[in-house]
């Protein structure tokens, strides 16, 4: 299965420069929020499978205007063909915001999902928009990761765990792609395209 990860700026390429035949083999659209709802309702339009987000902390406007065509898998485990994604969007608090949290609201968050992790016996890819403690975040309140990401990592041992927030841009040493444990870390910045089952990286242009 290829799936297309996007998040927090719209790709040219994939927008304003789009041939549809740049998703012809796409099974999956995941976004790790921060875009344009329209973005993701243009993606779903040429993509034979389904678009699943979560909210980046710019996205209040999806309460108001959310991706048509799209599916929201926030604080759920939706499963796609055998492949079980937990959805959690939103970034550390830093500002007044309705998709920004606490440690310990987040942590409710996902204490709350005690029975579809129970249910589903865990998750294959964890799809959030904020990074992780200590693993691909970084030193400001905006930036910050969630200690308890780190802990679902740990207990969970997902093969993907994709988030967005951290431009690549930015400097400071991050990178598209690192390991944690048994878990490979896609950051979804622009795009990245890859095979779920062998995890590697397909080009697109």
């Amino acid at each position: 299965m290829n799936i297309l990860v996007i998040a927090d700026e719209e790709a040219p390429s994939l927008w304003d420069y789009f041939r549809p035949e740049k998703l012809k083999d796409v099974d999956l659209i995941l976004s790790c929020g921060d875009l344009n709802p329209k973005y993701l309702s243009f993606l779903a339009t040429f993509c034979k499978g389904p678009v699943l987000y979560v909210h980046g902390n710019h996205d209040d406007r999806y309460g108001k205007t959310p991706p048509e065509g799209c599916i929201c898998i926030e604080d759920k485990i939706y499963e796609y063909k055998g492949i079980r994604i937990m959805g959690l969007g939103g970034s550390y608090r830093y500002s007044p915001g309705i998709n920004q949290y606490t440690e310990r609201k987040m942590r409710n968050r996902i204490f709350k999902m005690w029975f579809p992790l129970w249910r589903k016996k865990g998750f294959d890819i964890l799809l959030t928009h904020a990074a992780a403690y200590g693993v691909d975040d970084a030193n400001d309140w905006a930036h910050m990761g969630f200690e308890c990401f780190v802990k679902l990592l740990d207990i969970y041992r997902p093969k993907y765990y994709i988030h967005g927030h951290i431009h690549l841009n930015y400097g400071g040493g991050h990178t598209r792609r690192q390991q944690y444990g048994e878990t490979e870390i896609i950051n979804g910045y622009q795009f990245h395209k890859f095979e779920y089952e062998t995890g590697k990286e397909i080009k697109m242009f």
